[in-house]
């Protein structure tokens, strides 16, 4: 008989448990519902990218000096420089400057121990094409500067709120 008072006991302790966790679950249910929507509709509304963001690249030919280094530091050694020796003054001459985003992995290397600043990185993140071979920048498509999100009246700009 003892055994068995045991177990409504641990049967009833259980019981109330089981209350609690669902009681606890619904009041969180409940606090979520008085928020608003995290959705935004987006090619009408824009988030405007924080400072630190890493997008696309954008590179100025006339700071260059050809020295590799954004070479020798992307982990993929995907930056491809080229450039010729002018013997009469011993320095290089850029030739071309390219850059295949469809295999960047943005991780700002090339930026950060470029010399001469001459690479930068911009708030730009709409990079999809329906052709890989148009991810492929060369010198010409990396000097264009993109459009600020916040100089286009066609679209609603939203602050990036801090994390939920």
């Amino acid at each position: 008989m003892f055994p068995m008072v045991t177990g409504f006991m641990n049967y009833g302790q259980q019981t109330v448990r089981a209350a609690r966790y669902i009681g606890q679950s619904f009041m969180i249910t409940l606090s979520h519902a008085n928020r608003l929507p995290v959705t935004i509709q987006y090619p009408y509304e824009k988030l405007i990218t924080s400072e630190r963001f890493r997008g696309r690249i954008h590179f100025e030919f006339d700071k260059c000096i050809a020295c590799e280094v954004c070479v020798r530091v992307c982990p993929i050694d995907l930056p491809v420089v080229d450039w010729k020796l002018k013997t009469d003054i011993r320095k290089k001459r850029l030739l071309n400057y390219s850059i295949d985003f469809g295999i960047c992995i943005f991780c700002g290397n090339c930026v950060e121990y470029c010399p001469t600043n001459c690479l930068s990185m911009t708030e730009e993140y709409e990079l999809s094409t329906y052709d890989r071979h148009e991810l492929n920048y060369n010198q010409i498509a990396l000097g264009r500067l993109p459009m600020s999100v916040i100089g286009d009246y066609t679209i609603r700009t939203i602050r990036n709120s801090a994390p939920i």
